[in-house]
């Protein structure tokens, strides 16, 4: 089917209490991973695309076709989202090229500033009937080009202003999760995320899903998160199913031997985020 945007998917997820899983795609293969397993799980997915995927695909353009070419495989609902952009400019980019969702990044600038440039972005969207995700607090690590060496939470309070002013579709909390591996245990922080979900209705967004202990990731989708991404885990499956093909007694080099071992290995992640993020729940859709 055509791709769609984030916002009902989103909205279902949090009143039905699941998440949509977020995987970031950088070829044909690894959307096809993505969107094959969410058509055989019957539940709706999210293909991303970040800096270094956009570079690597040269641009959104060819971005935007790879998904559409993997969606119009599939029966289920696929998303394709703009994933931290930080200038208006990569958001207007990305839209011109057919995303029908986009993220806007602008923790790292004051409060003041994030609704500014939230807010233009609400309305270039709306142009392009697409879906808004933003951002309050910061993760450490990397994710793209964004880093931070340290973490800054989200204030419930301020989330909740935030989230009335400007009429975004999902919000992105910052609660002790980190872009990458953990370089250190966790800490998770519920009770602030019981506070966030108590003050803002919109779908909450888990960024740095990769890692993260799977009882709290269960717990957090309990409390309003409706939307997970991941990024590093699926990338470390697809090297992994490439390695482990290659190390195969009879191992050639064929597309089955190694790129076709890759995909199942990634698939076989997928499978197992979206059970989890399913919370024993489904979309719907079957």
């Amino acid at each position: 089917m055509a791709l769609v945007t984030m916002k009902e998917m989103l909205i279902n997820a949090r009143r039905d209490g699941y998440a949509v899983g977020a995987f970031e795609f950088w070829s044909y293969d690894s959307a096809k991973a993505v969107v094959s397993t969410a058509e055989k799980m019957k539940m709706p997915v999210i293909l991303q695309v970040g800096h270094f995927e956009r570079d690597y695909m040269d641009g959104y353009l060819n971005a935007y076709r790879i998904a559409q070419m993997a969606a119009e495989q599939v029966s289920v609902p696929v998303a394709l989202h703009l994933d931290h952009a930080e200038e208006y400019s990569e958001v207007l980019s990305a839209l011109r090229a057919g995303f029908t969702s986009v993220m806007i990044d602008a923790s790292a600038k004051s409060f003041e500033e994030n609704v500014f440039l939230t807010r233009e972005v609400v309305a270039l969207a709306g142009k392009f009937k697409a879906s808004v995700e933003a951002e309050l607090g910061q993760l450490s690590g990397s994710e793209g080009k964004i880093s931070s060496e340290t973490d800054l939470l989200t204030d419930p309070e301020c989330a909740q202003e935030f989230a009335e002013k400007i009429g975004i579709d999902a919000l992105a909390v910052a609660i002790g999760t980190a872009h990458g591996f953990y370089k250190r245990t966790p800490h998770i922080d519920i009770s602030r995320l019981k506070e966030i979900a108590g003050r803002v209705s919109i779908p909450l967004v888990l960024h740095g899903g990769s890692g993260t202990p799977q009882d709290k990731v269960a717990e957090a989708v309990n409390y309003g998160i409706a939307k997970v991404n991941i990024c590093t885990e699926f990338i470390e499956a697809f090297a992994l199913g490439i390695e482990e093909g290659r190390e195969k007694p009879d191992f050639s080099y064929n597309v089955e031997n190694l790129f076709v071992s890759g995909r199942r290995k990634a698939e076989q992640l997928v499978e197992s985020k979206i059970k989890l993020f399913s919370n024993g729940k489904n979309s719907g859709l079957v």
